[in-house]
């Protein structure tokens, strides 16, 4: 009965967005072919209050999705380059004295926005890389003893090339923590292929890029958050949900588990996938869906299983496979 009650509730709400998801992709579409599941992961993000890492050979459209979603929310936006010579305080800000008034003042960096692209966040040392550990999970940043708050909605989106070794710095385990999701993105099809060849053949500096138009506002973003809160989810997924992890942590494959957030993140992600499905309750195949972008930072595999050539999601599959689904 109380389910009953909360779809009457609820799907004029869920019908709104699942119009406004239709109209940001439509928007996207304009430019980007294929990528679908990068865009819906990078919206149930975006819904969650969570950030994702973009993963992915150079030249399959990383950077240019992520501004483009930027084009269809009417927030701030900016873009930081990761280099090996950036700075701290090139990311977050730094305190500059006033001659005028004798005093210091604090000038914001550019992860003062609500939406910060980050590209080739692997590109900075470990120092520079520090700088956001703060901000991407307390939404703030304390500058010689003072605190300064984001605006919300604060999301980071951050780029890397898995290929490249020569000039990078790997993100430590905390860092990639703080991520909700990695992305990893895939060479498009052969009919792919062919379509962008298609839609660019006489548009090579794609200005259909500037067609992209606004769809959500920081208030419309926090309305969707707020319903997907309220959710219904049942306490047998929720349990579903613990021995997924819990066997992250007792697996003779894995050198490393997931933590508590990863069980939090697959909770909250589900939610908002269920939402984007048309729906106001979790299903198990929600959760089996969210688990592996959720999952393939947070474990890592034992040196043998490495040398054997697994993958994180080799791992995750067997986890889903053996564990009983709630009826």
């Amino acid at each position: 009965m109380e389910e009953t009650n909360l779809t009457s509730k609820n799907q004029e709400s869920i019908n709104r967005i699942n119009a406004a998801v239709m109209q940001v992709k439509t928007e996207i579409r304009k430019v980007i072919v294929g990528q679908d599941q990068m865009i819906d992961q990078m919206l149930v993000a975006l819904f969650t209050n969570g950030h994702v890492l973009l993963e992915g050979v150079p030249g399959i459209a990383k950077t240019l999705t992520a501004k483009l979603l930027a084009k269809t929310l009417s927030v701030g936006f900016s873009r930081i380059q990761f280099t090996p010579d950036l700075m701290p305080t090139d990311v977050t800000g730094t305190s500059v004295f006033n001659m005028k008034t004798s005093d210091f003042t604090f000038n914001k960096g550019p992860i003062f926005s609500n939406l910060v692209l980050i590209d080739e966040i692997n590109r900075s040392p470990a120092k520079t890389q520090a700088a956001l550990f703060e901000v991407m999970e307390e939404r703030q940043v304390t500058i010689d003893g003072v605190t300064y708050k984001m605006d919300a909605p604060f999301f980071i989106m951050a780029t890397q090339n898995p290929i490249e070794q020569e000039g990078t710095y790997k993100l430590p385990e905390a860092q990639l923590d703080r991520f909700v999701f990695r992305i990893k993105l895939h060479y498009p099809t052969l009919e792919q292929e062919t379509e962008i060849l298609n839609k660019f053949k006489n548009d090579f500096s794609i200005a259909t890029a500037q067609d992209v138009n606004p769809v959500l506002g920081a208030n419309d973003i926090k309305e969707c958050r707020d319903i997907i809160e309220k959710i219904h989810i049942k306490d047998e997924l929720l349990k579903y949900i613990a021995e997924i992890i819990n066997n992250t942590r007792n697996n003779g494959d894995l050198f490393l588990g997931a933590s508590p957030r990863a069980s939090l993140a697959i909770m909250r992600t589900s939610k908002a996938l269920a939402v984007m499905s048309g729906r106001d309750f979790v299903t198990p195949d929600d959760i089996k869906q969210m688990a592996y972008p959720v999952l393939n930072h947070r474990i890592i595999l034992t040196p043998e299983r490495e040398m054997e050539g697994l993958h994180p999601e080799d791992i995750i599959k067997e986890i889903i496979e053996k564990i009983e689904v709630p009826r």
